[in-house]
């Protein structure tokens, strides 16, 4: 389809306004004078493809999901694997409330041990002080819940905030309350103040996914799907042996999850640096998901910190942020993170598939072919025959699709030249 002729069919589809999506996404949702208040030193903006995963069933719901993501393939194989996860029910998640932890480190501290005690017995003190400034996600129902403190070194404690941030990420909220309460934590800890900062590592606020794919949704045509299931497996259990390979592995995870996380308008880096944290919490790096087979069934499991918001920061000003919401209706951040998760595991599951049956390189340098079409300076239908011509030939370098794009050309003209006359 046309871009065109795919905007119209989302809008049809999730209701929203086909004059916003038009006007939002020809632009990429910010002008030059609004990037100008969000960095320092801006020279204009810069654009990245957004595109929509489909075939997202969730919890027994349908979703059009936006994907910001340059890579070739990833929103191909996000639809591809969501549509086989389909087959067996799609996915399922749950997430737990949206609770950040906000930390305050204390320094040379005299008896750390003593200061945790002291820190934990006034609990509710600080979390009355913490509320003071959390202003509107009190009365949202959020606010300041717990108070934990461990000792870090012989000198040095932290005092973790628990904190209900509600439908927003946190962030803000977070820091604001660190430092309202630091004063007070040092000297119940006898010590001085050091850092009061939020943790990225948000593990009290993860999200779990499963999937169920039956053996026929996953076959080739040259494995049938209980093969498949095996090669899966074993490809997981690669993962779960070698840090090496797990880093690839929940790369592929990623692929799916920061492209959502970037079209909402929410940190990337932040879920990135929870996810990398949580997958060596053990003390060694491992995979975020597991392959298992259950019978004839590949059932494929998730967890991992998702910190999402759907209010706030971004969303306030970003226009293209605003419409990635509206398009899934998501009823607030859990449900957002849910979303994300299942199509983090889904191109999980595309990129294991691939890796097990034909290679990853055979669908994802079909999809690179255009991209190096585009380099060498074909426009219009050429890009997509140009790009054949490369997949044909297993050569897809800047050179071939140059000479193939000459040698196109130098056919063509002279047609071109006798119908006009």
């Amino acid at each position: 389809m046309r871009i065109s002729q795919r905007r119209a069919l989302v809008g049809q589809v999730t209701g929203a306004d086909l004059r916003e999506i038009e006007g939002t996404l020809d632009t990429g949702g910010i002008d030059p004078d609004t990037a100008d208040k969000f960095v320092e030193n801006v020279l204009g903006t810069y654009a990245m493809p957004y595109g929509v995963a489909l075939n997202v069933q969730v919890n027994g719901r349908d979703y059009v999901v936006p994907m910001v993501v340059e890579e070739p393939s990833v929103v191909a194989a996000a639809s591809n694997a969501a549509k086989m996860a389909r087959a067996g029910g799609g996915f399922t998640a749950e997430w737990d409330p949206s609770v950040m932890i906000a930390q305050v480190q204390v320094q040379d501290v005299p008896d750390v041990h003593v200061a945790v005690r002291k820190i934990l017995e006034h609990e509710r003190e600080i979390l009355a002080l913490a509320d003071d400034v959390l202003g509107g996600v009190t009365t949202r129902g959020g606010g300041a819940r717990a108070v934990e403190a461990r000792v870090l070194a012989d000198d040095v404690v932290v005092a973790h905030l628990l904190i209900d941030c509600k439908e927003a990420m946190g962030a803000n909220l977070v820091n604001t309350a660190a430092e309202r309460v630091a004063n007070r934590v040092a000297a119940l800890a006898g010590g001085r103040v050091g850092l009061r900062i939020l943790s990225n590592l948000c593990d009290k606020r993860c999200v779990r996914v499963r999937c169920r794919v039956p053996a026929e949704a996953l076959a080739t045509s040259d494995l049938p799907g209980g093969a498949v299931i095996d090669a899966i497996v074993q490809a997981s259990r690669f993962a779960e042996l070698d840090p090496y390979r797990a880093a690839t592995h929940n790369k592929g995870i990623m692929n799916g999850i920061d492209a959502v996380v970037l079209a909402t308008g929410n940190d990337w880096r932040a879920v990135e640096a929870g996810a990398h944290a949580y997958a060596a919490r053990k003390g060694r790096y491992a995979p975020l998901s597991i392959w298992r087979r259950d019978g004839d069934y590949l059932v494929g499991t998730l967890e991992l910190p998702l910190a999402l918001g759907t209010v706030g920061g971004t969303l306030r000003v970003h226009r293209a942020a605003r419409l990635s919401l509206a398009l899934l209706n998501v009823k607030g951040s859990g449900e957002l993170a849910a979303v994300a998760a299942s199509v983090g595991l889904a191109n999980n599951l595309a990129g294991l598939r691939a890796l097990a049956t034909d290679g990853v390189q055979r669908g994802h340098m079909a999809q690179h072919a255009r991209s190096v079409a585009l380099a060498a300076g074909a426009a219009g239908e050429l890009v997509e025959r140009v790009a054949r011509m490369m997949v044909d030939a297993r050569d897809i370098r800047l050179e071939t699709a140059k000479q193939a794009l000459a040698s196109l050309v130098a056919f063509e003209m002279p047609i071109q030249q006798a119908s006009s006359r």
